[in-house]
């Protein structure tokens, strides 16, 4: 396998047949590990599904669109801004920009025309939500940066990362905003205990560059913060079903995405190398299981 291939890409042989200019543009808006974009989009879905429009086909195609395009963006801003600190740790020493294979005039054009396509998905939506929407390219410009002052930057991608729950609420109603409240919070902490369990990989190099992390910062005790974020998710995601119906039967709906994460935290083995990447990526069952959930809760 070519060796500008990362260990966690989850398509290596399709990515291994691309031409290596286009290979290296795939890997650096991480196209091969699509675990991201499904990340970024679940929160989307729960926000329409739990606002009570139905299955709305058209918008979630336009919103998984737009979660490709802006993940993939904001993985080029990530590795153009940290290329001098993926130098220096193994699992990131040969992403594109870092390695010194895409330069970063040709990484700042690839990041405005992934830009370009999150702007056309922007411009289907109705003006409220492209004003939340908007709204958040303060929180994502400041993200790379966070590993470099707080041993928290889980808790500004927690903010980052689950944005669309916000704007598929927002997309389809703007009344109940306590639901969406609720619903946006519990989903800020799913992503704190997932992207605890990813940084276990790197514990090692961050420590030694200087890089701060919530899995640096819970030591020993990670398992049982990955529990609590994940206890906390979960009864925030039941407050925002309660808000909505008031109907006791409605939080069962719960119950599967809770059973999963209590899987993760059951068996998350922090000395496994392999372990925290396969729970991590295990997160999209678990959004699939919450988007589940509100639609069953929003569309009863």
């Amino acid at each position: 396998m070519n060796e500008t291939i990362v260990p966690d890409s989850e398509h290596r042989g399709l990515v291994a047949r691309l031409p290596q200019r286009l290979r290296d543009l795939a890997m650096l808006a991480r196209f091969d590990r699509p675990i991201g974009w499904w990340l970024l989009f679940w929160p989307c879905a729960w926000g329409v599904w739990l606002a009570g429009a139905g299955w709305q086909p058209g918008l979630l195609a336009w919103m998984l669109l737009g979660a490709i395009a802006m993940r993939g963006a904001g993985c080029v801003y990530n590795d153009i801004v940290d290329a001098d600190l993926d130098r220096q740790v193994a699992r990131t020493a040969q992403r594109p920009v870092a390695s010194g294979r895409v330069p970063v005039r040709v990484a700042w054009g690839w990041l405005l025309a992934l830009a370009a396509a999150g702007l056309l998905v922007l411009l289907q939506l109705r003006w409220q939500s492209q004003f939340v929407a908007l709204a958040s390219l303060a929180l994502v410009a400041a993200y790379p940066f966070m590993k470099r002052v707080t041993w928290w930057p889980q808790a500004w991608l927690g903010l980052v990362f689950t944005w669309g729950a916000l704007v598929g609420w927002i997309e389809i109603r703007s009344d109940h905003v306590e639901v969406m409240a609720a619903l946006y919070a519990g989903a800020f902490f799913w992503c704190m205990g997932y992207d605890t369990i990813y940084a276990l990989q790197d514990r090692e190099d961050d420590a030694l560059v200087g890089i701060r992390s919530s899995a640096l910062r819970l030591g020993r005790h990670v398992r049982g913060g990955v529990a609590g974020f994940y206890a906390a998710a979960v009864a925030l995601w039941l407050l925002a079903f309660w808000l909505l119906r008031g109907d006791p039967l409605a939080l069962v709906a719960l119950a599967p995405a809770a059973l999963h994460l209590a899987w993760q935290v059951a068996t998350l083995d922090p000395a496994d190398p392999d372990n925290p990447l396969e729970r991590f990526r295990s997160n999209r069952v678990a959004g699939a299981l919450v988007a589940a959930a509100c639609l069953v809760v929003g569309n009863a």
